[in-house]
């Protein structure tokens, strides 16, 4: 029977792929043909949704976008076979856009059922925590550290460093938390994650409760996030089911209870200990530290809050070594990051390479250009609070520290690019007020200072007194960087001093007057 896959991931729903799994159902009952339909992930070629395959005995043969319309014409070219078709690409695995990827936390992303525990077998799934029920908590902990793997979410503490305090901290119970609040604009890693691959977090998180200790974790969902939620609760269920959870995991003895929990939608909440109040039932506002949710985080007692994406490259770290993972990367940045390509681009979707990559490769070689044929102007990289890099820094290597350097940072991987037409002096303005939206208002910097940062920016674009409140806008965005008790508001001011920076025309600003 030929098998014909059909993403069942969020993009591809989108975009109509549930009737074009339909009308490839009805073409072929009509034909007389036996068809395997399996409702796979997506590869993360969003440009290409709805992304259909079929299994050849070359390999697994691509075609997109489809829509229902064109399901008839597919079969009359024989696509069942991989015959020649307008919306055809060859094998999918040479399509250049994944072809040139290194993808180790997404290896079975698009290729699976997600829901399928044989699946994720077949793939090496479950390896890696195979090999730590076999390993004593520190020796665990001790590869995640060797791998060099730093919090996915944007803030790239290392995880093992986080993982060791947990594992030293005393207390009868602790906690493994994931924050699958996914906020920042132009997103979609952790979804994908979730909807495509669950039980690489679900191991992921595993492992970790293996390594420290803890018998109870949550993912905290965003409530955005409805078919991950169903997904995922699925999963534990199946995971349950064969003993891959619970009570005397494997008849290892140890015990990990794992639940999802829906947020209110709150940006703030992607912040840990905005996240565990929430969690306890409170309103999501930033604690202050110390004490370090490390040593006292949900209900008070110890717990490890990483992204998804650190969560769930844990497997493989722990299936092939933390040298392999090392080798992968620059510097201090080791192992690999989804890139996730939106805005004005030509081919937006999910890209995974090690650290070192360039912008410019990423938003040419992969992108493909603006959608707007028009020049790339400005891309902000790592969501609404990141800095906006222009075209002269578009070759710096994709590195934490190399980014701290141009006062950027990369975060959680998002790259959201702007064509010539874009308005640099309301995109300040606009990081400023999402700050003043989002703001818990627990400080006084990040709540009152985006307040008067949307005035003051607003001032100097009508050139009130453009000199004062220049200097203004600088000594308020100061206080904010130094004074906020959390990245809310102490990363407002990237992209507004970015902008302002380095396209000063836009905010009507005369050559040397910046300087002066």
């Amino acid at each position: 029977m030929i098998r014909v896959y059909v993403p069942r991931d969020s993009a591809a729903l989108s975009v109509g792929a549930d009737d074009v799994a339909a009308a490839i159902t009805v073409q072929a009952q009509q034909r007389g043909l036996a068809v395997e339909l399996v409702r796979n992930g997506s590869r993360g070629l969003l440009w290409l949704e709805t992304l259909v395959e079929v299994t050849t005995p070359a390999g697994r043969v691509a075609y997109g976008p489809v829509y229902p319309e064109d399901v008839e014409s597919l079969f009359e070219a024989d696509f069942l076979h991989g015959g020649a078709h307008a919306l055809g690409h060859g094998l999918t695995d040479q399509i250049p856009y994944l072809a040139r990827q290194e993808r180790l936390t997404f290896a079975r992303c698009g290729i699976t059922d997600p829901l399928s525990l044989d699946d994720y077998l077949a793939h090496d799934g479950y390896r890696g925590l195979r090999n730590a029920l076999a390993m004593d908590a520190a020796a665990i902990v001790q590869q995640v550290t060797d791998s060099g793997l730093r919090g996915r979410g944007g803030a790239a503490f290392p995880t093992g460093i986080k993982w060791k305090t947990v594992l030293g901290a005393q207390a009868a119970q602790k906690y493994i938390v994931c924050n699958a609040d996914e906020g920042d604009s132009g997103t979609f890693a952790d979804r994908m994650i979730m909807e495509d691959d669950p039980f690489t977090l679900i191991e992921g998180m595993t492992i970790a409760g293996v390594a420290v200790g803890a018998t109870i974790g949550y993912i905290y969902l965003r409530s955005e996030y409805p078919y991950a939620f169903d997904v995922l609760n699925q999963a534990i269920a199946i995971a349950n089911q064969h003993q891959w959870l619970g009570e005397n995991i494997q008849g290892s003895g140890k015990t990990f209870h794992l639940e999802v929990r829906l947020g209110a939608g709150a940006y703030i909440c992607g912040e840990e200990t905005a996240l565990l109040e929430s969690l306890e039932g409170k309103r999501g506002i930033v604690r202050y530290k110390p004490p370090i949710p490390a040593l006292k985080g949900l209900f008070g007692l110890p717990t490890i809050v990483n992204n998804t994406i650190s969560f769930a490259s844990v497997p493989i770290i722990m299936d092939k070594g933390g040298e392999f993972y090392r080798n992968y990367g620059m510097g201090r940045s080791r192992g690999t990051l989804p890139f996730q390509l939106a805005g004005n681009l030509k081919q937006g979707g999910l890209v995974e390479k090690a650290f070192g990559l360039t912008l410019r490769e990423l938003i040419y070689d992969f992108g493909g250009g603006t959608a707007s044929g028009r020049p790339v102007r400005a891309i902000q990289v790592g969501g609404p609070l990141g800095a906006y890099v222009p075209a002269s820094q578009f070759d710096t290597p994709l590195d934490y520290e190399a980014y701290v350097g141009i006062s950027a940072m990369i975060g959680h991987g998002g790259i959201v690019v702007f064509d010539d037409t874009v308005d640099m002096a309301q995109m300040a303005r606009y990081a400023m007020e999402f700050c003043a939206i989002e703001s818990c208002g627990k400080c006084t910097p990040c709540r009152v200072g985006s307040t008067r940062g949307v005035e003051v920016v607003d001032r100097i674009i009508a050139n009130q007194d453009r000199a004062a409140n220049l200097a203004l806008l600088r000594s308020l965005c100061d206080t904010m960087l130094n004074g906020s008790l959390c990245a809310m508001g102490g990363m407002a001011p990237y992209p507004v001093l970015s902008a302002l920076n380095h396209f000063p025309e836009d905010f009507g600003i005369e050559a040397g007057e910046l300087a002066a």
